[in-house]
């Protein structure tokens, strides 16, 4: 071959060396600013400080899963010219977004507000390290002000003596729903109020003729509650397990709800040793007849009407099998023996 066609030919072929980087590079640097996954619906705090860097917000990003590559999202801003555009503060983002929109929302400053759903269930510890994980407060906030910030205002509230420290007055009380929170502005004391404001809308008031029918007062209906949201475990349970528990209440049996004791231990799970059921205290009700001082969660409505209307039944006793199942018994003898059957 000529030696003129040999340089021609290394040149055509430079060329397309040189074309494919480019292409590949271009489509790499496409898909690297589309949403890291476009059928997600999540979202994400993402905290911007003061004086950071285009590269620093570029790789918050992505270790937060909003954007594939900070490299590809650096460069995007500076080809945009917007890089001194981008906004401290609190965002709420998610992965569905492209690169684009997340540009949009750290200019503009719009911080979204996030859902927070509370569980039935939950303790104020519980909805605490839940806001803390979503980056809302810092750990401790709400459990601080649960104990210290004044709700005086809510009058169903009981008096804090003989209250377990973790949740105080406010345990119990809190209404289990999806709320919705605005990270920039986040503030505990008026998270725990709008909490508090659902309580008093939904039972307070959305059940008083219940109330009023019920023997019961507010503090006795919401501390059952409590326990029977720890017992049962659907809403067809419920109304029997409260009649059994209301029927031992009402004798002075014991009710012999260890749940209790695995509150004011701080112990969710896990076997309980003989040390544990020897606590004293009013919280152990192997030991102490009657309620406990307070509540030991924050019950649902189910628990709630479950315990306002409870279902008579001949039964005292009551056990969840490793089958799945509840298994009732009338007389002591019955329930060991479902121990025996269904536990062993």
């Amino acid at each position: 071959m000529p030696p003129f066609c040999y340089a021609l030919l290394v040149r055509r072929l430079f060329v397309l060396l040189l074309l494919s980087i480019i292409a590949g590079g271009f489509l790499w640097y496409r898909h690297a600013l589309g949403p890291v996954d476009s059928m997600s619906t999540a979202e994400r705090p993402v905290k911007i400080s003061d004086g950071m860097s285009v590269g620093g917000i570029a790789d918050i990003l992505e270790e937060k899963g909003i954007v594939r590559s900070s490299t590809a999202f650096h460069l995007f801003v500076r080809l945009r010219g917007v890089s001194k555009n981008l906004q401290a503060g609190n965002f709420v983002l998610s992965p569905g977004m492209s690169a684009a929109e997340v540009v949009w929302i750290l200019r503009t400053g719009k911080a979204r507000e996030i859902a927070v759903t509370i569980p039935e269930g939950f303790t104020i510890k519980d909805i605490d390290a839940l806001l803390a994980g979503k980056d809302l407060m810092e750990p401790g906030a709400m459990l601080d002000c649960a104990r210290r910030c004044d709700f005086s205002s809510f009058e169903f509230l009981p008096p804090p003596k003989g209250l377990a420290p973790r949740g105080g007055r406010l345990e119990g009380y809190l209404f289990p729903d999806t709320y919705y929170a605005e990270p920039a502005n986040f503030v505990p004391k008026f998270f725990l109020e709008r909490m508090l404001g659902e309580f008093r809308k939904k039972v307070a008031e959305g059940l008083k003729d219940d109330f009023r029918k019920s023997e019961r007062s507010l503090h006795e209906v919401v501390t059952m509650a409590s326990l029977i949201e720890e017992e049962a475990k659907t809403d067809e349970e419920r109304p029997v397990i409260a009649g059994i528990l209301w029927k031992r209440f009402d004798a002075s049996t014991g009710l012999g709800v260890d749940a209790a004791v695995r509150y004011i231990l701080e112990k969710p799970a896990g076997t309980l040793t003989a040390e544990d059921l020897a606590t004293h205290s009013s919280y152990n009700l192997r030991r102490f007849r009657g309620l406990p001082p307070g509540p030991i969660a924050n019950p649902g409505v189910a628990s709630i009407r479950a315990a306002l209307r409870p279902q008579p039944s001949d039964y005292w006793y009551y056990l969840h099998g490793k089958d799945g199942k509840v298994h009732y018994a009338v007389t002591n003898d019955e329930h060991n023996a479902n121990k025996a059957r269904y536990l062993r």
